[in-house]
């Protein structure tokens, strides 16, 4: 019933047409003609509602058991109803809640992915190949990344565990010195594999490439080619992976009986700028060197990039080896010789690892290393005679 705003009369109130699209009344007590206010609106200023199984069963009238039946592809109800509900949900756009549904079965069917950077091409080639092998067994990633920072790796790893994830894929740091984060997620037994960069200390899963033969490969071929004053531009000294490629380093030199000078060894923070300042720094000794064997490819690269500015020629005047083969590698001028690494099957390699720990019984987790092998191409960069293993 329609109460008149002025006389609060009730009895004699009538409609008497439409004005603007609103229904008009007229209250016969007092000779009052108005309109009803719009009511407010109850979501305005509030948070978009998820909807849940409770909101669908009570605007059908069924129960809440009967929806999530239903939801969740249970044959025992009436197909009419069945219908009734997966339209409804579908209407609402009704998301399941995927923690609600880890409660219930202890799983999320969420992998997470921490690496410790993107802007280069090796990274996002790993997290495809894990993707690939975790899509087809059923789990979706979450995939964070470091940006080479302790304190933030130590962040994201507890976002991830927080996320009830089914278990981890890491690459570590470039600042990580501890890895008491990590003691925290195997107490909690949740499965943990790490990747290219490595923690020795942990009983886990991993999977690497065979950096020291790499390292080796890439120094002995500058020694081949007529090199004898060879720098090596490192990576932090806290890595597996710097200390396994300097090794490398050190032993090719052994082996051809030439001096070790560790003013041209130099570790660094894997940054574009501190490339270029180190870069800059070696080529500006009163003996510089004659070739350098980078820790990756966009090392490598910054080297080239220095090299050209100041007018020396590569490789007349300086050899450069990189390692990774990253696709810009065979486009720069000089093509860079490098070490090619598997880098998609890092990605799936781990992934399988992940899987089997997911599927065993923590009693039957092996500490499974896994070691690929790289591939040396020569290429112009460091070519002083004429090699021809480039593949086509």
């Amino acid at each position: 019933m329609i109460k008149c705003p002025k006389c609060r009369e009730v009895e004699f109130v009538q409609k008497s047409g439409i004005v603007r699209g609103k229904q008009r009344y007229f209250c016969k007590s007092c000779d009052y003609h108005f309109t009803l206010p719009e009511p407010p609106n109850p979501t305005e200023g509030k948070r978009h509602h998820q909807v849940t199984i409770m909101d669908i069963a009570n605007q059908l009238g069924i129960s809440k058991s009967t929806v999530s039946r239903a939801l969740r592809g249970h044959t025992d109800i009436h197909a009419g109803t069945r219908k009734m509900i997966l339209d409804l949900a579908q209407q609402l756009e009704y998301q399941p809640n995927p923690l609600a549904n880890a409660l219930l079965k202890s799983r999320t069917n969420i992998i997470g992915i921490l690496v410790p950077e993107f802007r280069h091409y090796f990274f996002p080639t790993i997290i495809m190949g894990a993707q690939e092998v975790l899509s087809k067994a059923g789990y979706n990633v979450m995939i964070c990344q470091s940006d080479e920072s302790y304190e933030t790796e130590v962040t994201n790893v507890k976002a991830l565990m927080s996320s009830r994830v089914d278990g981890l894929l890491v690459s570590v740091a470039a600042q990580t010195n501890n890895v008491d984060h990590f003691r925290a997620v195997l107490r909690k037994e949740v499965p943990l594999v790490f990747f290219n960069r490595v923690c020795p200390e942990l009983e886990t899963p991993q999977v690497i490439v065979d950096d020291y033969n790499g390292a080796f490969q890439a120094v002995e071929h500058l020694i081949e080619q007529g090199y004898r004053r060879i720098a090596h531009l490192a990576g932090p000294i806290s890595l597996l992976v710097s200390r396994l490629r300097l090794q490398g380093y050190l032993d090719a030199l052994q082996k051809h009986n030439l001096p070790v000078e560790n003013g041209l060894i130099i570790h660094y923070d894997l940054t574009e700028e501190k490339a270029r300042i180190y870069a800059n720094y070696l080529l500006s000794l009163p003996q510089p060197p004659d070739a350098i064997f980078a820790i990756n490819d966009p090392t490598a690269i910054e080297i080239m990039l220095v090299a050209k500015s100041r007018g020396v020629k590569i490789p007349q005047e300086l050899g450069i080896v990189g390692f990774s083969n990253d696709p810009i590698s065979s486009i720069i001028e000089p093509s860079l010789t490098t070490l090619e690494q598997p880098v998609r099957e890092i990605g799936k390699q781990a992934a399988h690892l992940l899987l089997h720990q997911i599927n065993a019984d923590v009693s039957e987790w092996k500490p499974v290393h896994q070691v690929l092998k790289t591939h040396l191409i020569v290429r112009e960069s460091s070519r002083k005679e004429k090699v021809t293993n480039e593949p086509a």
